[in-house]
């Protein structure tokens, strides 16, 4: 388990990142989600909402949460709950909305799915391979995300280009050509240490295992603690090599071949 200097949300201090740096990170992304609310719209109710945001729980889309609801921006937040997610990650879902006053919607695989995902691979079976794992995800994840995303104009994500390999070529606004929609990253040039700069300076709830060495946080049983040296989703599926390890949310073509 990281801890200390390895650990940037208790060790990147505010003025470890210049304030106006970081002030022209903050407008920037608050001119990307305006434009990305012009350029599509968005209706008031749950169910006409054409522009939402898919969250995590995680640091970056806590800084994309609270960049939205203090604006009052018309975007819908919803979260995917896999059945499998630590207590702390269930627990901002209760701060978001003592925080902010309004609620992230939530997401559930399907039963059926779930039942049958177990009965074929066993509890822990996404551990035996790749595909395993991925088959999981899918029912877990990717499934419901296309739920979620049905009817919708665009998706908002807290992706970063530094987060990992995969991520490296991550563009502001994009096709996704999976779930025929356009897809946002506004935070997609933002570095770790300028996240977590904004969540202590605005104070901003956060996941408690962010304390304890998780940066990225997924799953219980497919998230550990990332060792000091090791980059932020190292703690991802640890056992797989770094090409692999996307869960189909955020790769060309995975969602789209199960449709």
């Amino acid at each position: 388990m990281s801890t200390g200097s390895s650990n940037p949300s208790t060790s990147t201090s505010t003025s470890a990142v210049e304030a106006g740096v970081l002030a022209s990170r903050v407008a920037a992304t608050q001119a990307v989600l305006q434009a990305a609310v012009a350029k599509h719209g968005n209706g008031q109710s749950d169910a006409a909402a054409s522009l939402v945001m898919a969250s995590s729980l995680g640091a970056e889309d806590m800084v994309l949460t609270d960049l939205i609801f203090r604006a009052g921006m018309p975007i819908q937040i919803f979260t995917l709950d896999t059945g499998r997610l630590h207590e702390q990650t269930l627990r901002v879902l209760a701060r978001v909305r003592e925080t902010y006053g309004r609620a992230v919607r939530v997401y559930f695989p399907e039963a059926a799915g779930v039942e049958t995902l177990v009965a074929e691979q066993g509890i822990n079976g996404f551990y035996e391979s790749i595909d395993a794992r991925k088959a999981c995800c899918k029912v877990r994840k990717v499934l419901p995300l296309r739920r979620a995303l049905a009817g919708r104009k665009a998706w908002i994500t807290g992706l970063r280009r530094e987060q990992s390999p995969t991520r490296a070529e991550l563009a502001l606004e994009a096709w996704d050509a999976d779930f025929a929609i356009a897809k946002w990253s506004p935070l997609a040039d933002w570095t770790e240490s300028e996240v977590w700069a904004y969540l202590r300076a605005n104070k901003v709830p956060y996941n408690a295992l962010h304390d304890q060495g998780f940066l990225s946080i997924g799953c219980a049983p497919c998230t550990r603690a990332v060792q000091p040296g090791e980059d932020a989703r190292a703690g991802r599926w640890w056992w797989e090599h770094p090409e692999t390890k996307e869960c189909g949310l955020h790769v060309a073509g995975a969602a789209g071949a199960d449709a």
